[in-house]
């Protein structure tokens, strides 16, 4: 005997469901993004050096911890790459390979917080847009833990579009691309390399 929809199953989202998740994933993003910019600008920032670990200053740890960070991203971005059958190398689907792919997002998510913990502490926000890379670079960092935010929110929810998660995790990537060109990969060209 089958099941009827009034037995068992469970009714499909209506639209406006659906909708009132996305927003409020994307709401949140917005709130984690100014929350983290107001607090850079109103903050009067210390200048003083705050972590260094076993580098020699606290600038060479934030250049490859983010670089690090940025590896365990592209490394994310390939695993869900395979997750979303987009290419089919391995080619059997190892049923790890959603754990991994995980695993990847949050040491990339972990690396970054030394790193924003002494932009916010240390610099604060650099508003004068005369001063390009370090403009863009405070505004795509506050952006970056609210794309994060929505992600991570959007992972957790149902009913939303089947493309929300994409989306986001694709945005997501792209802040930590231009957070990474303008500070690490600038660091590495215009200051020294390694920067140990």
């Amino acid at each position: 005997m089958g099941v009827t929809a009034a037995q068992g199953s469970t009714p499909a989202p209506s639209k406006s469901d659906t909708t009132a998740n996305l927003l409020i994933v994307l709401l949140v993003g917005v709130l984690v993004s100014l929350l983290f910019g107001v607090y850079a600008s109103v903050h009067d920032p210390t200048g003083q050096t705050t972590i260094a670990l076993f580098f020699s200053n606290t600038v060479g740890m934030k250049v490859w911890f983010t670089t690090i960070a940025m590896v365990f991203a592209i490394l994310q971005v390939l695993t869900a790459l395979r997750l979303y059958g987009k290419v089919k190398i391995p080619k059997e689907f190892p049923p790890w390979l959603g754990d991994v792919h995980r695993l990847f997002g949050t040491l990339a998510f972990i690396f970054t917080l030394p790193v924003a913990f002494h932009c916010l502490w240390s610099f604060g926000f650099e508003s004068s847009a005369s001063q390009t890379r370090r403009y863009v670079h405070s505004l795509v960092g506050c952006m970056f833990y609210g794309a994060f935010a929505s992600k991570v929110l959007a992972v957790r929810t149902k009913r939303l579009p089947g493309w929300t998660l994409p989306v986001i995790g694709g945005i997501t990537f792209t802040l930590l691309v231009v957070l990474w060109t303008t500070s690490s990969l600038w660091f590495f060209q215009n200051r020294e390399f390694p920067g140990f």
